[in-house]
């Protein structure tokens, strides 16, 4: 029977005659292993639920930390650009700093930066972020410099205003967003909205920076002087990358090697080991 399907297949009308009569066997046979298969992947067990659920959860907290790594990463670039741009319209010398701290007392309002003497920051130094003058530096040390703010109640800034060069005094209150321009005459010449940008007397801030703007003018009878409040030109609670300023006349008393005309060497730290 062999030797004639081999060679003569005669017996394959009968083979699939049987195949196709024992089909519903096969089936039925193995009805209970695929039902069994197709009712488990109906049912998914809590802890599988909870297993998935953790690990979509955290898959989503890494997506989360990207997103807000290339958010705070444009952020950074957007403000380097401003500082950029903001240090082009300056005649003195910068090299940018992060502000790397805050004092944690609400009552005094000081910061603390990266640069320091290594980089030839000194005691004095105006600090600027991309929009106005921030404060000056009270303390430096090799690597870091302690900046206190100009809204705080111990600092005070000689300006003038843009529009008629009035001069007066400009203090820190201790309010971050306020500050008071004082011994103003009831008679002088100021406006709402008037620009104050440092008037250079004293030798401590540099001629020209903007400070504030005047946005509160109250005059009460028989007192000689106005009462003045002014907005902050610069963003004091929220800036990150500042400005650290050198004068001119700062830079006549470094070293040649300390003063450089590149923009690129200025902002990197100066190796004191250098120096004769």
């Amino acid at each position: 029977m062999i030797v004639a399907d081999g060679r003569l297949a005669q017996l394959q009308t009968v083979r699939s005659a049987i195949g196709t009569g024992l089909a519903p066997v096969y089936w039925l046979g193995n009805a209970p292993s695929q039902f069994s298969a197709w009712v488990s992947g109906l049912f998914t067990t809590r802890d599988d639920l909870l297993e998935e659920n953790d690990a979509l959860r955290a898959r989503l907290l890494i997506l989360e930390r990207r997103a807000l790594k290339y958010a705070a990463l444009a952020a950074e670039n957007n403000e380097l650009r401003r500082l950029m741009n903001s240090s082009e319209v300056l005649d003195d010398r910068v090299i940018v700093a992060e502000v790397v701290s805050v004092s944690p007392d609400p009552f005094s309002h000081e910061v603390v930066i990266n640069k320091g003497s290594r980089d030839g920051v000194q005691v004095g130094q105006a600090i600027l972020d991309a929009t106005g003058l921030m404060g000056q530096v009270q303390q430096a040390s090799s690597f870091t410099s302690q900046v206190l703010l100009i809204s705080d109640s111990s600092h005070a800034v000689p300006v003038e205003v843009v529009r008629n060069g009035l001069r007066a005094i400009l203090l820190g209150n201790g309010n971050i967003n306020t500050l008071e321009l004082v011994h103003v005459p009831d008679t002088a010449d100021l406006r709402e909205g008037d620009l104050l940008v440092s008037s250079g007397l004293g030798g401590r801030f540099p001629k020209g920076y903007p400070v504030a703007e005047v946005v509160s003018i109250r005059k009460d009878p028989g007192e000689p002087f106005m009462q003045i409040e002014a907005k902050p030109k610069a963003e004091l609670s929220r800036s990150e990358m500042v400005l650290v300023v050198f004068s001119q006349i700062q830079q006549a008393i470094q070293s040649p090697s300390e003063v450089s005309g590149d923009e690129t060497e200025l902002q990197q730290p100066t190796d004191s080991g250098e120096e004769n």
